[in-house]
């Protein structure tokens, strides 16, 4: 079977390499392979504290994804030969006034009620954890379970295991997919070249919902929402400057603060509906510096080491579209959100199964595309998830 993947970020790498691992023939097509939202994501792997309400379904998704995550880096990390930058430093969510703190409170609370693990901590016992905290915490969220990988070089060291897998690498943009006889058969690149193959996997990111020649009835509903994340440099020493994850909700926004070892501090992220804007703002700077500094007073004495802003792809009810679309010969590997890093070794699983058998793994079925009926506008509207 040969796979044409539109699309080489994270999540079409790893479909690319598991697909290569069953014995298919995988051709990428993207312009910069490696590259995409991963390149701005801070990397949490956050099942627990990203937990929202009405989101229980996708929870299932996210901890089934989780808790492959370090047999999957561990095998990636052996056949590329690089580090990806996993650390199992768990995350602590703390509240810095009374509205945070009875928000994180209803938050221990549902993730009670979903069976998961997370322990209330005092403002003290939060100090006394993360020293850099700011005296203000008034409580927080202990959750050992939520880990980090490190977005960019879990990007490398995919590309390098797709090469090693024989994956082949067409640097040029998707234009438009080909279709014949009531099914797709390849795709149209924008150096005129045609593509044909068995199976086409549509992992786009936010750019999914633009590929020309998509009927309208399967096309992703898949929209950009903005993203701006700050780098900064940690001082060396032997004490760390932060140990483990730490996020809050401050005025209503969320901000989180993720030390890397070799040093960085990814310091994230706005959240805007500005279509296809990825520009770096003063205002999105001061926003995350200003929320972060009430966090942890000390980090606004730290190099700023890089700004960058990306698109994440977000679907209607923040959930990926994963599997076989209406039209055969199509399958759909986009739409993750927030969650596109911890989403990546289940769904490179789930992918490769449906191009091997024609059907998505339990675990994946809730995520169908099908999910979305289409008016006959073409306007998609939601089916709820089954839970």
């Amino acid at each position: 079977m040969h796979v044409v993947m539109v699309g080489g970020g994270v999540i079409g790498l790893v479909t690319a390499w598991r697909a290569a691992q069953r014995g298919m023939r995988v051709t990428v097509v993207d312009p910069e392979p490696g590259g995409g939202a991963a390149r701005v994501a801070a990397g949490m792997l956050a099942a627990v504290t990203e937990l929202h309400f009405g989101e229980e379904t996708l929870l299932t998704l996210n901890l089934a994804s989780a808790e492959r995550y370090a047999a999957f880096a561990a095998e990636l990390s052996e056949v590329s030969g690089q580090d990806v930058g996993y650390r199992a430093c768990g995350t602590l969510a703390v509240a810095l006034d009374a509205d945070d703190r009875a928000h994180l409170r209803e938050l221990h609370a549902l993730q009670q009620r979903c069976g998961l693990t997370s322990q209330w901590l005092t403002g003290r016992e939060c100090r006394r954890l993360e020293p850099m905290l700011a005296p203000g915490v008034r409580g927080g969220l202990r959750v050992d379970g939520d880990h980090q990988v490190d977005p960019r070089r879990l990007a490398a060291a995919l590309l390098t295991a797709c090469a090693a897998a024989g994956v082949v690498f067409r640097r040029a943009r998707a234009q438009r997919l080909l279709v014949g006889g009531d099914r797709a058969r390849g795709v149209l690149l924008a150096d005129g070249a045609e593509l044909a193959c068995d199976q086409v996997v549509l992992a786009g990111g936010s750019e999914s919902g633009r590929l020309a020649g998509v009927p309208d009835d399967v096309l992703p509903p898949v929209r950009p929402v903005k993203g701006q994340v700050l780098r900064l440099r940690m001082p060396p020493g032997p004490a760390p400057f932060l140990s483990r994850t730490v996020r809050a909700v401050v005025r209503g926004g969320q901000v989180y603060l993720v030390p890397r070892t070799d040093g960085e501090l990814v310091v994230g992220a706005t959240s805007e509906e500005l279509g296809w804007d990825t520009t770096v703002t003063a205002g999105g700077v001061y926003e995350l510096l200003r929320d972060a500094h009430e966090l942890v007073p000390g980090l606004t004495e730290l190099p700023l080491a890089e700004t960058r802003a990306g698109l994440r792809p977000c679907s209607p009810d923040n959930a990926p579209l994963l599997g076989p679309t209406a039209l055969p010969g199509l399958q759909l590997a986009t739409g993750h959100h927030r969650n596109g890093v911890l989403l990546t070794p289940v769904t490179g699983d789930a992918l490769a199964a449906s191009l091997a058998t024609g059907e998505l793994p339990e675990v994946a079925r809730p995520f169908t595309p099908r999910r979305f009926a289409h008016t006959a506008a073409g306007a998609p509207v939601r089916q709820e998830l089954p839970v």
